[in-house]
């Protein structure tokens, strides 16, 4: 290409007004279009992945619709989890997929509390010796009321509400 020396050369600092091509921050025509692009390609990605999309990436399954909710006991109120002569007097059962432990501390009084340690996280494994045993670190917690009774766990477990339905053990949505 020649050079023509009526034409100033770009520049920085070339005014739109004088003829010369714009450069704005040192940047290329071409670096300025293909920046441009990227940016539009990004945002038709957030907008596929925004909420309320049902847009899917070409090869993908779309995502499946959410699962019905379980059958309710008949009071219509929660979910069955137990018979209550599963529940030993003084012990308790864990039911670590609903995240839930149930106790009967004393014959027909039914507790219910969070299965997840509040000390790591982990997931209660055991009702022994009228105590929730957490397997990780060995917190042990009170059936009657979650209360921590050996550490390192500092609260308690977060009770949860349950009812009892005939001979059924409801856990209240």
């Amino acid at each position: 290409m020649a050079h023509n020396p009526s034409v100033p050369p770009a520049s920085d600092t070339a005014s739109p007004g004088d003829g010369a091509p714009v450069r704005a921050a040192g940047l290329s025509r071409r670096a300025v279009v293909v920046a441009g692009a990227g940016g539009v390609a990004a945002v038709g990605l957030l907008t596929a992945c925004g909420g309320g999309s049902t847009a899917t990436a070409p090869g993908t399954a779309a995502p499946a619709a959410p699962a019905a909710p379980a059958p309710s006991a008949a009071s219509g109120s929660g979910q069955a989890l137990a018979s209550t002569s599963s529940i030993p007097v003084g012990g308790g059962k864990v039911f670590a997929d609903k995240d839930v432990v149930v106790t009967q501390p004393s014959a027909g009084e039914f507790k219910a509390f969070s299965a997840t340690c509040t000390h790591m996280g982990c997931k209660v494994k055991d009702v022994e010796n009228g105590l929730i045993a957490c397997p990780c670190h060995g917190s042990r917690f009170a059936i009657a009321d979650g209360s921590v009774v050996h550490g390192p766990a500092q609260k308690p477990l977060p009770a949860k509400s349950v009812s009892v339905d005939g001979d059924s053990i409801v856990l209240q949505a």
